[in-house]
């Protein structure tokens, strides 16, 4: 899953995995992801037909300051996890179908939809995952240190790093930076490395299926075994039987669309 959005099911159904926790919704639900987490997700029913839109914390801020006394619910700084799914209210279905209504009406798009996109924010933080949404917007809050934290190992996923060093950089003790951490994404920031290494690597064998100790060093292994051990307990079989798997199924997908 990429980034901090929104998403709902209009036909089908969905099933994501993040470490431990299994998250199903179909239609008439649906999801916020409040960090970008390397989850692994399928089709649970299909043909499946969605709406994603991406939060964007400076909009959420600014309706915040917006919002009069009483407006919002008072936070309580509880960081919830990454990813929450909830039923759907009837206005906010009925804002997005009017934002997707936009499509057919360019001369009305650059006036409406900014304006009903703001809608569907305010929906959002004052609706049941309000309290995720809103600590989007908070500069200081401890999911938006986690986010942070969790763009970071991203970035520099290859680099060794010390929790504790983490923990610092977020203002927050050890121990409770890796509670946080933990509540959010299901993993502890290690684990979460070595998600998000392996994926990547799975990526660069993609194009590179016989180059498996290149692959390993690139993302961050100074071990090739480890690497194919880490591998293949990810995916179920060794980095290069899984790339060539891989290319055999593009292969296959050429040949039909040719």
């Amino acid at each position: 899953m990429s980034g901090v959005m929104l998403a709902v099911i209009a036909q089908g159904a969905k099933r994501l995995a993040l470490g431990h926790r299994v998250y199903d919704y179909g239609v008439g639900q649906y999801l916020v992801a409040s960090a970008d987490l390397p989850v692994v997700g399928r089709v649970a029913q299909g043909p499946e037909l969605g709406f994603g839109m991406t939060l964007e914390p400076s909009v959420i801020a600014e309706l915040m300051l917006q919002a009069g006394p009483g407006d919002l619910p008072l936070s309580t700084r509880t960081t919830r996890p990454g990813i929450t799914v909830s039923e759907a209210p009837a206005e906010l279905i009925d804002a997005i179908v009017r934002l997707l209504r936009l499509l057919d009406r360019p001369r009305d798009r650059r006036v409406l939809v900014p304006l009903i996109k703001r809608e569907i924010l305010w929906l959002l933080m004052t609706g049941e995952q309000g309290e995720a949404v809103r600590q989007l917007g908070l500069a200081d809050s401890s999911l938006t240190h986690i986010t942070r934290a969790v763009g970071w190992i991203r970035d520099n996923y290859a680099e060794t790093f010390r929790v504790d060093d983490l923990a610092q950089s977020s203002g927050m003790s050890v121990s409770a930076f890796y509670r946080n951490f933990q509540s959010v994404t299901a993993m502890s920031p290690i684990r979460f490395q070595k998600q998000i290494r392996l994926q990547a690597a799975r990526l660069l064998l993609a194009n590179r299926p016989h180059d498996v100790t290149g692959v390993a060093s690139r993302v961050g292994y100074d071990s090739p075994s480890q690497f194919s051990r880490e591998y293949k307990r990810q995916f179920g079989m060794p980095p290069r039987a899984d790339a060539a798997r891989m290319r055999g199924l593009a292969d296959q997908v050429t040949a039909s669309v040719v």
